[in-house]
């Protein structure tokens, strides 16, 4: 998605020094070009919505999960800035988050030395509920929250030693 050089070499793709800041760019790539919009840093420790969870599995050279999760009401909002209507969002709020998990998953296997031709993703998997829990058999987590119109949306990797 991004034509911007690769962030490590291929020899060094799996050192995982800077992959959250690796994280963090693809997160707003894909929210400035696809939703119009950009993502800030919070200031503190915003709270976590988790009413929209967006899965996407990582397999080869990179095994893992890559999870975006977030409140109903930002979904909706993804939705009608992704689509450019208002009420229409609402109908396409989990498919938008799955979308978007998926475009930044790809954007950040991308950046990743020889990931991206090593590492496949799977089809978005989303869940929508107030009271869940998700638990990843991962050995390393990289978690990111971003604020998005007042709320914070959060992007996790969770790695797979």
């Amino acid at each position: 998605m991004s034509s911007s050089p690769k962030s490590a070499p291929a020899n060094h793709a799996l050192c995982h020094d800077n992959w959250l800041s690796v994280l963090s760019d693809s997160a707003k790539e894909v929210f400035s070009k696809m939703v119009g919009t950009e993502l800030q840093i919070p200031k503190g420790d915003p709270e976590v919505h988790s009413e929209i969870t967006a899965i996407v599995g990582l397999a080869g050279k990179l095994c893992g999960i890559f999870v975006v999760r977030c409140s109903s009401d930002s979904a909706k909002n993804v939705a009608s800035l992704m689509l450019g209507v208002t009420e229409e969002g609402t109908n396409h709020a989990q498919d938008a988050i799955g979308e978007v998990c998926n475009m930044v998953a790809g954007n950040f296997k991308a950046k990743i030395g020889d990931l991206e031709d090593t590492c496949m993703l799977s089809v978005p998997t989303v869940i929508q509920g107030h009271s869940y829990q998700l638990h990843a058999l991962a050995g390393k987590r990289i978690e990111l929250p971003l604020m998005f119109e007042q709320e914070a949306i959060w992007f996790t990797l969770e790695i797979r030693n």
